[in-house]
């Protein structure tokens, strides 16, 4: 049997080494593979009422697409704030306004919804450093995410966004950890998961 301590150093290992990967891609190969995701993940999101994302930082899928792509989906769209300390979320709607925030990712202006504002989307999109094809994600560790997702409807569809070597056949789980229902990647496209 796995130890919790044997899951947490795996995360950390496998954390490192993606980010690592990330890191090391060119400007080219990323804007290729943003812009392949960000017309997947538009077609995969027609229809979508509210949709709750995030703004990706510059080694993230869709990094300088997104969220302005989402104003083609003519959804209201949700987009989190990181809090001055602590580790819950908060929502607020998208209006175009972006400013640095905490960690000196970008969030939208404005008044803020709270936490729980997050169930109120019909698809949440997610950031993730890998996702496994049974659906689980790995996070970059700090929780957030993972405190968010205790707020989404059960009937939310859950999207992770990673380049195609993020999307592997297995990863380490704990029982807290929320899998996605679909994955978008540069030349897959939008897969479902379930």
């Amino acid at each position: 049997m796995t130890s919790a301590d044997d899951v947490t150093e795996a995360k950390v290992a496998l954390r490192a080494r993606f980010l690592a990967r990330r890191e090391a891609r060119s400007a080219e190969e990323r804007a290729a593979a943003n812009a392949a995701i960000t017309t997947a993940l538009l077609r995969g999101l027609a229809g979508t009422r509210t949709l709750a994302a995030f703004a990706p930082d510059p080694t993230e899928p869709g990094a300088g697409r997104l969220p302005a792509a989402f104003t083609q989906l003519r959804s209201r769209v949700l987009l989190p704030v990181v809090p001055g300390d602590g580790r819950e979320l908060s929502w607020a709607v998208d209006t175009g306004r972006l400013a640095p925030g905490r960690f000196g990712l970008l969030e939208p202006v404005g008044p803020r919804l709270g936490p729980t504002a997050i169930g109120a989307a019909d698809v949440v999109v997610v950031p993730a450093v890998a996702v496994a094809r049974t659906g689980v994600r790995l996070g970059r560790g700090g929780g957030y995410y993972d405190r968010a997702l205790q707020h989404v409807r059960p009937d939310a569809r859950l999207v992770a966004l990673v380049f195609d070597d993020e999307l592997v056949d297995e990863l380490p789980v704990e029982p807290h950890d929320k899998r996605v229902t679909a994955v978008v990647t540069p030349s897959g496209g939008w897969l479902d998961l379930t």
